[in-house]
């Protein structure tokens, strides 16, 4: 995905090429076509919607109560189909057209892309972003925009009307996912890449972004009838171990993919991976064992998306040790955030999408500031560049990914309300939404 910044990359050309994600430098250079980056990018494509369906899917799924698991399932494929298209139509275009781009200049460029690549404009056959074609590179940028979104549903669940929760998703991708993709993913001129903000693969543009937007979603709706009195357990925790398990493995595609190229940087991405979410899958399971008294399924499986929220905008430039930090960080902390924070505050946020998504990918993007420092094993920060002022400049992303995006989504919530109304009534709410918003259940009884 283009990703991370050209300031932080090391002056060697392949490393050039895997961390400098932007369509401006695929203009300034003519790209020659690599079939081996090609290959390996068509597969982290496959892999990223892998993990929106069916990964998520089955995640969240197995987490609800029986009566509302196909309304899960329902929305996740929904907001696929519907982001792929919106997509098409725009989203690619004000994503990441360079049109009226200048570096150090701030303007309304700066904020979103232009529209001169609607509907695919000038995206042929032949037409190429670094060394894959550009119509690999939309693609795989698809799939971010798809499972940003759908990441939102589980703080809401159980309680949305499906009519409402198409409009909400498609006004909010194109309000809120589209500008701070481009303010952080744009290249020179883009506001947040100008500050050199380290995004590599999404802490800020998906996790923080759908994470807050979640929060504010489920403040405005309000709980679920008899929230928290009521025991609300997960209906089939082996579907949620089979989704975590399919968001782990896809998850390669997602951090890896972002390199753009089959390199050393994906490499690295992989490996970082994979050892963050180790790390934080056990931390999560010693603080619950610590805690509760045991060690419990859904614990280790949340402490393993935790990590891998976390390492996301690290994964280009942190190493090992960096990945056990972050994993290690995440862990205890999105624990103590899903479980103590949210009974403190008594806010239902359903599956803990603030819990797990805002709070770990706050950690990882300003631990990305720390662990990119070549001093602890992380690719290097740029010329005159501190650990302190790196941190700086992500703690100003992550400040203006929370405040731009609660305002909006609660502007878009309430307008909503006002309008179509948001939530199902208490007698559609007590049957569930597989048969009051879809007349199907997802078990025969």
């Amino acid at each position: 995905m283009m990703r991370g910044n050209l300031k932080f990359v090391a002056p060697v050309l392949t490393s050039v090429l895997a961390l400098a994600p932007t369509l401006a430098l695929a203009q300034e250079e003519v790209p020659t076509l690599n079939s081996g980056d090609t290959a390996w990018m068509l597969t982290a494509t496959a892999l990223v919607l892998f993990m929106t369906i069916p990964g998520l899917a089955l995640f969240y799924g197995g987490m609800v109560r029986a009566k509302n698991v196909l309304s899960i399932l329902m929305q996740c494929f929904a907001i696929t189909a519907l982001m792929t298209v919106l997509w098409v139509l725009y989203g690619y275009s004000l994503a990441f057209s360079t049109v009226g781009m200048e570096q150090g200049v701030v303007n309304l460029n700066s904020f979103i892309g232009g529209f001169d690549k609607v509907l695919l404009g000038g995206v042929t056959r032949e037409s190429l972003t670094l060394a894959i074609p550009e119509t690999v590179f939309a693609t795989f940028q698809m799939t971010f925009a798809i499972i940003t979104p759908a990441l939102i549903v589980g703080a809401f669940a159980e309680r949305m009307k499906f009519s409402a929760l198409l409009l909400f998703m498609g006004i909010w991708f194109t309000l809120v996912y589209l500008p701070i993709a481009h303010m952080v993913w744009g290249g020179n001129g883009a506001l947040m890449w100008d500050w050199g903000v380290i995004d590599f693969a999404g802490g800020t543009v998906v996790h923080i972004n759908a994470g807050i937007a979640g929060l504010v979603a489920a403040l405005v709706l309000g709980k679920r009838k008899g929230y928290p009195t009521t025991a609300m357990p997960p209906h089939n925790l082996g579907y949620t171990v089979i989704g975590t398990s399919m968001l782990w493995v896809g998850w390669f595609g997602f951090n890896a993919g972002s390199a753009v190229a089959a390199n050393e940087s994906a490499g690295m991405a992989m490996l970082v991976t994979q050892v963050a979410t180790a790390t934080a899958a056990l931390a999560w399971m010693f603080a619950e064992w610590i805690s509760h008294g045991k060690a419990s399924v859904l614990g280790i499986a949340s402490g393993a998306v935790a990590g891998l929220v976390a390492i996301t905008p690290a994964s280009g430039t942190a190493g090992p040790l960096g990945a056990l930090a972050i994993g290690a960080s995440a862990g205890v902390i999105c624990f103590l955030a899903s479980t103590k924070l949210k009974r403190k505050l008594g806010y239902d946020d359903a599956l803990d999408v603030f819990g797990v998504h805002a709070v770990g990918g706050i950690i990882g993007a300003l631990l990305t500031g720390v662990f990119a420092a070549a001093s602890l094993g992380g690719a290097g920060l740029a010329e005159g560049v501190t650990i302190g002022g790196q941190l700086w400049t992500q703690t100003k992303g992550v400040l203006v990914t929370l405040v731009y995006t609660a305002v909006v989504s609660y502007i878009i919530l309430k307008l909503l309300d006002l309008t179509i109304g948001l939530r199902v009534n208490e007698e559609q709410e007590t049957i569930g939404l597989d048969l009051s918003q879809h007349d199907e259940r997802g078990y025969i009884l």
